[in-house]
């Protein structure tokens, strides 16, 4: 086997795994509330953007309070001005505390992530 050979072989291979490592995700890129953010006010909704767009029939969040217990929130739905970014409605005003949010999201080409983070609404 030839060097030039060789290293045609082994370039494609790494443009390969490279394109399948790259492949599509929905990773969470801004959150509203912020991540590890302290708000001053309950937040009427949730906003997620992801580094692509979601189907919001297979994504969507709960919320829960430091002591693990539920808070009901709404249906998910994707912004209508950018498929990207998921909203949910709060449901009640939220007491001040620390909140975690668990989100899951599948991506227009069907991958699916999920992931967690905090905010605190103060006082």
């Amino acid at each position: 086997m030839s060097r030039k050979f060789a290293r045609s072989i082994f370039v494609s291979l790494g443009l390969a795994f490279v394109a399948s490592s790259a492949s599509a995700h929905a990773l969470l890129k801004k959150a509203i509330p912020a991540v590890g953010g302290t708000i001053s006010a309950s937040p009427s909704e949730i906003r997620i953007s992801f580094s692509e767009g979601v189907e919001p029939r297979f994504s969507g969040i709960t919320l829960s309070s430091e002591a693990g217990a539920s808070v009901p929130v709404g249906k998910s739905s994707v912004d209508p001005n950018d498929a990207a970014t998921l909203i949910t409605p709060v449901s009640a005003p939220l007491k001040p505390g620390v909140y975690t949010v668990h989100w899951h999201a599948v991506a227009t080409d069907t991958h699916r992530t999920q992931g967690s983070f905090q905010f605190t609404v103060q006082p």
